[in-house]
């Protein structure tokens, strides 16, 4: 009833714990009214370091987003690092425990980095690396697999073979998506741009210690993909599709790639273009960054002159191959988008005026709520000469829609969004990095502290955190490799459990089970899981990893951009080590 970031808060940082009183939903048997006093206990000496009285939300209206009745605690004047949990003495109700110290987030965006790791494809995942429960074989490097992958149209075809090795799976399947893969390419480095010297080399991956942040490294690995899917004209392969496995490296089937794409090539040109830049700072990449800059130019060209080129085939099994073609699309308004983007990276890179003019006639293609090209068009309005009145008409655009979003922000958990969709964790990230481009920090931490606990289900969305400090973090998740009924599935109930730090995808309110169900198939059961079905907004997830027919996907499936928007937040709240 009383929670919390249970990973802790920075010193100088607002701390509101959030009091709650479920009305409606499946916890509505079950209420709680504070009294006066609430205490923050210091859990190593058991004294009381601060205590206060608890604040009504909205007048004690409830909440229809979550069906509760709110209250807030701030206890920002407690500075003092330990370890604390806070307590109602009147009610014997308290706080999971939490730390407040300088690097209380350090160890967790450790762990989401890592995630990465373990979504490498083809790579072998040592013990001394992914840790005994997770070591694996390289995954897809059998015949015809990822390595001599074949053109989906024409599996039979050898001409057709192409090295697509490398890459992360793209979420709980083993895909991967080359416009996704740009995204998350861009998310990274700009988090790594804006915060360079947060980014250690010691997160436990093979090239640690090898005086490159590990972050990079990381990102190289996708980023080397994202090469291979790079035709001689420019253009860019939309996915390349491999089969599935638990481990990965069992799985057997053919590996086959999509053609190539407008939303694809956009997409890498902005990629190769910000790459180009970042890698280029550093004397070692040299050679590699003016490779990178001229497949961003070539990219650039082909997308000019192919400008409405999809790849919209129909989802379909290829042996134990899906190809997902309808999640890798977007429609003219995201082309235009996309395309906005990658000018403005480019500008930024080359100082060039044809990118610099694209942008000028074009800035008006950012939607209001497509963050991605918001974030390139203030990428663009800091470059050195940028034009004065673009700069200013981007500035001024972003004002207001982050105005605009204020103006609706309310939230008894801090964290507002408009809706609770597939993927809403997603969003969550995107926007607590719209108040931290706009400078509020403090609106930011609301967002990273629902993602760690401040919301109805005092749930951490991130996968076996127990190590790292979580009371309450995600026991399962929909993914290929950790899949039900397999050593994997479960961190309470399985003997190894899924890896710390994934992300997944965070209330739905929009889920159903598969259509027809019922009668489809009897592990339909008699009714949808309730939760997340039939709950308000808030409440409509569950830790399940159910596959056909009741689709957990849809709720739990971690997905990269998910992952990388969240690095990109929580990078903000990491203080620079001592000495930087």
């Amino acid at each position: 009833m009383i929670v919390v970031d249970q990973f802790g808060y920075l010193p100088d940082q607002q701390k509101v714990a959030v009091l709650r009183d479920p009305v409606t939903g499946f916890d509505a048997a079950e209420s709680y009214a504070p009294g006066p006093v609430i205490e923050v206990v210091d859990t190593d000496s058991g004294r009381v370091a601060f205590a206060g009285t608890p604040a009504a939300w909205d007048d004690g209206q409830v909440d229809a987003s979550s069906g509760d009745r709110a209250w807030w605690f701030d206890f920002s004047a407690l500075r003092r690092p330990g370890r604390y949990q806070l307590v109602d003495p009147s009610k014997n109700v308290h706080s999971a425990p939490f730390i407040i110290g300088q690097n209380v987030y350090k160890p967790v965006l450790v762990q989401a980095v890592r995630m990465l790791f373990y979504q490498r494809a083809g790579y072998p995942k040592q013990a001394q690396y992914a840790g005994a429960k997770w070591a694996d074989a390289a995954s897809h490097q059998g015949p015809l697999q990822d390595r001599h992958a074949r053109f989906y149209a024409t599996p039979g075809d050898a001409a057709s073979e192409r090295d697509l090795h490398g890459g992360w799976f793209d979420a709980g399947d083993f895909n991967r998506y080359a416009p996704w893969a740009g995204h998350d390419i861009v998310a990274l480095l700009n988090a790594y741009r804006e915060r360079p010297a947060i980014w250690g080399d010691d997160y436990g991956i093979p090239e640690s210690g090898d005086g490159i942040p590990d972050l990079l490294n990381e990102v190289k690995w996708e980023l080397d993909w994202l090469v291979r899917m790079q035709n001689a004209d420019g253009s860019v392969l939309s996915l390349t599709a491999s089969a599935l496995g638990s481990p990965p490296s069992s799985a057997t089937g053919q590996s086959v790639y999509g053609k190539a794409s407008s939303f694809a090539t956009s997409s890498a040109a902005a990629a190769y273009a910000l790459a180009a830049k970042v890698y280029g700072a550093d004397p070692r990449f040299a050679g590699y960054a003016k490779d990178l800059a001229a497949r961003a130019a070539k990219a650039w060209d082909w997308d000019q002159a192919n400008p409405n080129v999809a790849f919209r085939e129909a989802s379909a099994d290829h042996g134990r191959i899906r190809l997902a073609a309808n999640l890798i699309e977007t429609d003219d308004a995201g082309r235009a988008a996309d395309r906005l983007a990658a000018a403005a990276y480019l500008y930024d890179l080359t100082g060039e005026a044809k990118y610099r003019d694209y942008v000028d006639a074009h800035r008006d293609d950012a939607g209001a709520s497509d963050f991605y090209a918001l974030t390139a068009m203030l990428v663009y309005a800091g470059a050195p000469g940028a034009t004065p009145r673009a700069v200013a008409a981007v500035r001024d655009a972003f004002k207001r829609g982050n105005d605009a979003l204020l103006a609706q922000a309310r939230d008894p958990y801090r964290a507002f969004v408009p809706g609770y969709w597939w993927g809403s964790n997603w969003t969550k990230g995107e926007f607590g990095l719209l108040y931290a481009e706009a400078g509020d920090l403090a609106g930011a931490a609301g967002y990273v502290h629902y993602l760690h606990g401040v919301n109805p289900l005092g749930k951490v969305y991130l996968s076996n955190m127990a190590a790292f400090g979580a009371t309450n973090s995600v026991d399962r998740f929909f993914h290929s490799w950790f899949a039900a009924d397999t050593r994997w599935s479960s961190v309470r109930d399985s003997s190894d459990g899924p890896p710390p730090g994934y992300l997944v995808g965070g209330p739905n309110a929009a889920y159903n089970w598969e259509a027809d169900c019922p009668a489809l198939n009897p592990a339909c059961g008699a009714a949808p899981p309730s939760p997340p079905s039939g709950q308000p907004p808030q409440k409509s997830y569950r830790d399940f990893n159910d596959s056909w027919p009741l689709d957990s996907w849809s709720v739990t499936e971690p997905d990269i951009l998910y992952q990388t928007a969240y690095i990109r937040l929580l990078s903000k709240f990491v203080p620079e080590p001592a000495g930087r």
